[in-house]
């Protein structure tokens, strides 16, 4: 019966069964550890999320996140790479235990990048809650972009880290992303003009745009092209290159909408009745909460009519407020004149009747 001495030695794949031991340890207790400590940092971060979240400083809730975003194949990753630091393995096995551990790691660090973009935007979203409607239009694009260069980074470290040598790599996908450039620039016009519209935010999902002859409300914001709902019910498809060489009216921006019209009345109004409309349009108006009172004033005088321009404001942009508000300023000044007995004067058409001339007659 061998000591066990001799057990410890008894040999497999080139370690003995001490080093085979020690191995095992470690990557139990490694598998055993961290779940637990990741589950704990979960359930605190979720915790903070519910009660706390104002106290919690930025670097300790990223942390927390980065943590819980730790996927379990990772973490076996992690024991595996520290129990074979117990063992020697054949170069061939060596390195394929290299390169599964260094594509494992370089693919957590791109889902790490990926989570810290998600976490920076979420942070700019809650501490500028007026900005909503515009940061939730401009994710995907911020997210494509950001992806682009997180995994072609991670790609590049991972080969670098392989012992891959990536200088003529580099060199190979300059000159090819220059042909590549040139081929397809008007998509890449497009994703630059969408990074423009992500970042300046000329207008978001939900605004009111007139760009040339269209005109419609925005839908989706994407990497190539933006789509605008018309008032008769179809889509556009606007590319955003076009987009941002046109000019656009945002109505979605409005703060407060301005009318101007004029009124005219008759040349027989008594003068003092015609110093006294001014009043009694600023009456009129002010008597609606949803209107703020700019001026009235007798102006100049038309071909057939005094002519008053009346100036006031809708203090929201609603189309519908404004038309329902300008109803009622209408009908009430209409019931206003009346009761002051001045009268609304109708465009007068001419009409002139050429007769011929006998003469002109037998010619004819």
């Amino acid at each position: 019966m061998p000591s066990l001495g001799g057990v410890w030695q008894i040999e497999f794949l080139g370690n003995d069964l001490r080093a085979w031991t020690l191995a095992l340890a470690t990557f139990l207790v490694t598998l055993t550890v961290l779940p637990v400590v990741k589950g704990y940092i979960s359930a605190r971060r979720r915790r903070w999320a519910e009660h706390d979240r104002h106290n919690v400083h930025h670097a300790i809730g990223l942390t927390a996140l980065l943590i819980e975003r730790t996927s379990r194949l990772f973490l076996w990753a992690v024991a595996v790479y520290l129990a074979s630091r117990y063992l020697t393995f054949a170069p061939r096995i060596e390195r394929v235990l290299t390169v599964g551990i260094v594509v494992l790691f370089w693919m957590q660090v791109g889902l790490w990048a990926m989570t810290a973009v998600r976490y920076a935007i979420d942070l700019r979203r809650k501490s500028s809650a007026g900005l909503d409607a515009l940061l939730t239009s401009s994710i995907d694009v911020i997210l494509f972009v950001a992806g682009l260069v997180i995994w072609a980074m991670v790609l590049l470290l991972a080969l670098d880290n392989l012992g891959v040598e990536i200088k003529p790599l580099l060199a190979g996908l300059g000159i090819g992303g220059i042909a590549v450039a040139l081929a397809v620039q008007t998509v890449l016009s497009d994703l630059l003009a969408s990074m423009s519209i992500a970042l300046d935010k000329p207008f978001a999902i939900g605004d009111s745009l007139k760009v040339d002859d269209f005109q419609g409300t925005v839908e989706h914001i994407g990497v190539k092209s933006t789509r605008l709902r018309s008032l008769s019910g179809e889509q556009i498809i606007m590319g955003n290159t076009d987009i941002l060489k046109s000019r656009v009216r945002n109505f979605g921006r409005m703060r407060e909408r301005r009318t101007a019209f004029n009124l005219g009345v008759s040349y027989d109004t008594d003068p003092k009745a015609l110093a006294a409309i001014p009043a009694e349009i600023r009456q009129i108006v002010e008597a609606l909460p949803e209107l703020r009172f700019d001026r009235c004033h007798f102006l100049t005088y038309g071909d057939t009519a005094l002519l008053f321009e009346i100036v006031f404001f809708t203090t929201t942009p609603d189309f519908n407020t404004y038309a329902d508000a300008q109803q009622k300023v209408n009908l009430a000044i209409i019931e206003r004149l009346r009761q002051m007995k001045v009268s609304f004067t109708a465009p007068m058409r001419a009409v002139v009747v050429i007769e011929k001339s006998p003469a002109l007659q037998d010619a004819g």
